[in-house]
């Protein structure tokens, strides 16, 4: 509409000029520049096309004068009268309600004999198409009309490959359409305008979805474009359900927060439960996460970690590919702001493992220990920023003036944008100025007062130290699994982390005597995988010549004290596998 009052403006504005021929030409020669031997009905798609596209009202009233010289050709026009005449033209607003008057000839026939002679001319307003042609509207609400009657019949008749042209021109329509029915006449095919919708296609479609929902709000949203989305659920080309997936993502920002928890959220529960394909279930775990990043019903939650356990053990590795890259990130996130990260999600997962190891003495399910650990791996960007977020430094952490430089070796990288620890605090220069206040404070000042770091220290890494010596070692998978995730964890709390609280647990684990070399509690210990994770991923997480010193040694005292308890050295042989 503010194109076509700008339109207004600028004709009014050329009115007052008497129309320069200059602009007389421009404006005109284009109705002009068509071939007559080119189809009607494409330059009538054309026309309504690009009058869509450049905002241009085309409902122009030709004088008398005008139609003759329409029919000369284009080359000829500018000489077809003379400069002044051409300035005299008086002008006609296409919102303009006055009534158009045409010259009269200077004649004597009658009226029925005029009328005899123009039924010669081939018109027809018969039909449909000629009563539509007959009618030129005259304002944009009649425009949005005519649209809403065209556009049913003209979609069908054009080329599958090219009907995403439509889109613009559907969207508009449905969006300014004053008639509901006839606005979900139009939405419904916009989301079957295409058999099969490659992903190029479902972009556009998504993209004009978006405009529409920011132009009509949520209310129309969820009462006209949902329906559309609920009615493909179960349709039979996956590209349809890929389709309703993806728009379930796009629409949450503007959905009513009621239907965000509600609708949407079964809508994707049935399609992750029920769907065959793994395109599809990709979509919706994407489309999940999403709407974790806007749901505020704590009451979802339990949900969201059913949804989330359910995601994990999905069997497609796309499906858990993405659960890791965008579904669990964005629940983090939420279960961070709900005060659970450290208080439910991270135990649960713990306590899962463990189960699994007591239950796994004859047959330990290792792909269960992989999805659960892998998930305590992802988590471990989100626990540190929530360690930084609740320093006691963090009133402190303003920006001001220069910040140090992260380099670039200090975190491991990200499965994701959303597993960036700087993605998560705010900004890589917040992230660098809590990094140095993080350093300072565990070197200089302590831990007191700072809980959620002293909850890592005291229940997740004793919980953790625990669990690895119950892990033989000939589980080599699950050997490897906590190895990954032990050099993740201290990788990201950072050397001092390390050097001050990771070390010194194992080394009170680990610790060799030989007073203890005849007790099978004694040298119990050496046999299990803690000893390859702290030899292999512990003490060579940071290149320091202290650290190969101490891996040295280490595996020196172990070897003599494995070999006078008569223990397997099996745990020393994996070390140095590990160790390459």
């Amino acid at each position: 509409m503010e194109q076509i009052r700008r339109l207004e403006s600028e004709m009014d504005f050329l009115k007052n000029e008497h129309f320069a021929s200059p602009v007389v030409c421009d404006s005109v020669q284009p109705s002009l520049d068509q071939s007559p031997h080119k189809d009607s009905e494409d330059s009538g798609k054309n026309s309504v096309i690009d009058s869509l596209d450049k905002g241009e009202n085309k409902d122009v009233h030709l004088s008398k004068s005008d139609e003759v010289d329409s029919t000369v050709p284009k080359e000829n026009f500018p000489h077809s009268f003379p400069r002044r005449e051409r300035e005299g033209i008086p002008s006609s607003s296409p919102s303009s309600k006055n009534t158009v008057h045409f010259d009269k000839p200077n004649r004597k026939l009658s009226p029925a004999f005029h009328q005899a002679l123009l039924s010669f001319c081939r018109m027809s307003a018969d039909s449909r198409l000629g009563s539509e042609v007959s009618r030129i509207a005259d304002s944009e609400t009649s425009v949005m009309l005519m649209l809403g009657r065209c556009l049913p019949h003209i979609v069908p008749n054009v080329l599958l490959a090219k009907r995403e042209e439509l889109i613009p021109l559907i969207l508009c329509t449905a969006c300014l359409h004053p008639e509901p029915k006839e606005r979900d006449q139009l939405l419904h095919i916009l989301f079957n305008l295409i058999k099969r919708p490659d992903d190029e296609q479902r972009q556009m479609i998504l993209t004009g979805c978006v405009a529409f929902a920011r132009h009509v709000g949520p209310t129309r949203v969820e009462a006209e474009l949902l329906p559309q989305c609920w009615e493909q659920i179960n349709h039979k080309y996956p590209e349809r359900r890929l389709l309703v997936a993806e728009s379930c993502g796009a629409l949450a920002p503007y959905l009513p927060k009621e239907i965000r928890s509600s609708l949407v959220l079964s809508m994707l529960q049935q399609m992750l439960m029920e769907d065959k394909a793994d395109l599809v279930r990709e979509a919706v775990i994407k489309s999940l996460g999403i709407i974790m990043g806007y749901i505020d019903d704590p009451d979802k939650y339990q949900q969201g970690f059913e949804l989330l356990l359910s995601a994990l053990g999905d069997p497609s590795e796309r499906v858990v590919s993405a659960t890791h890259q965008v579904f669990l990130p964005a629940y983090a996130a939420w279960t961070t702001e709900l005060g659970n990260l450290q208080s439910h999600l991270l135990p649960t997962l713990l306590n899962k493992i463990e189960k699994l190891l007591r239950e796994g003495e004859h047959g330990l399910d290792e792909h269960k220990l992989h999805m659960y650990l892998s998930a305590l791996q992802s988590l471990i960007p989100s626990l540190f920023a929530l360690v930084l977020q609740n320093a006691p430094f963090s009133s402190k952490a303003k920006l001001h003036g220069d910040v140090p430089q992260i380099e670039v070796t200090r975190f491991p990288r990200p499965a994701s944008p959303l597993q960036d620890v700087s993605t998560v605090v705010g900004s890589r220069e917040q992230l660098a100025l809590l990094l140095q206040l993080y350093d300072h404070q565990l070197e200089h000042e302590g831990t007191a007062g700072w809980e959620t770091l002293l909850w890592v220290v005291n229940q997740l890494l004793p919980q953790l130290i625990e669990i690895v010596g119950k892990i033989n070692v000939t589980s080599t998978a699950c050997v490897h699994e906590f190895s990954r995730f032990f050099w993740r964890l201290c990788r990201t709390f950072g050397k001092i982390f390390t050097n001050t609280k990771v070390k010194p647990q194992f080394q009170e684990i680990l610790r060799l005597s030989e007073e203890n070399i005849d007790s099978s509690a004694g040298h119990g210990v050496l046999t299990k995988a803690t000893v390859p994770i702290y030899a292999t991923e512990v003490l060579t997480c940071y290149v320091q010549e202290e650290d190969r010193k101490l891996l040295i040694g280490f595996l020196e005292d172990g070897m003599t004290l494995l070999s006078l308890s008569h223990a397997p050295l099996d745990s020393l042989k994996v070390s140095f596998v590990e160790l390459g």
